[in-house]
């Protein structure tokens, strides 16, 4: 699945969006940030969270941090990062390439006021060396994606 259900993903929902492929590893967002040239802040990490009994996906800024107060306020409980087995059997996407496209369930997704920053994002795309570019409020678009502003304030 993964990459595979993001191509169809995007063929159905984005045609003109294309998939870039590296051969070097883009799971960190230390990797992801060097190996397509931008600030640590661009790329748009993906979440996978247990929100009380409930499942979620988090798209903030690659250099954000989680405010555990504002979260919990927001998905009405604690916050808690899903496991990597649970992240690959929920997402469909290997931890690194965790995405909101193309996903094994359907999951709520949230984008953090954060993305906002920038007039593109780096999102991976299903896979640990592949990402798209997107503009924040069409990524939010694509995926029915709510915002919220949840991560802490820049230093």
């Amino acid at each position: 699945m993964s990459l595979e259900s993001v191509r169809h993903f995007l063929a159905a929902h984005a045609p003109d969006i294309a998939i870039i492929e590296l051969e070097h590893s883009t799971a960190t967002v230390e990797l992801a940030a060097q190996h397509h040239g931008v600030a640590p802040g661009q790329i748009a990490k993906t979440l996978s969270l247990r929100a009380g009994d409930r499942e979620v996906l988090l798209v903030t800024r690659g250099d954000a941090r989680l405010d555990n107060k504002k979260a919990k306020a927001v998905f009405g409980g604690r916050v808690k990062m899903l496991p990597a087995d649970e992240v690959a059997a929920v997402t469909g996407h290997p931890v690194g390439g965790v995405c909101p496209f193309g996903l094994a369930t359907p999951l709520p997704v949230y984008c953090d006021v954060s993305l906002r920053a920038y007039d593109e994002v780096l999102p991976a795309a299903g896979s640990t060396h592949s990402a798209v570019r997107i503009a924040p409020l069409r990524l939010a678009e694509l995926v029915g994606a709510q915002w919220v502003d949840v991560s802490q304030e820049a230093a």
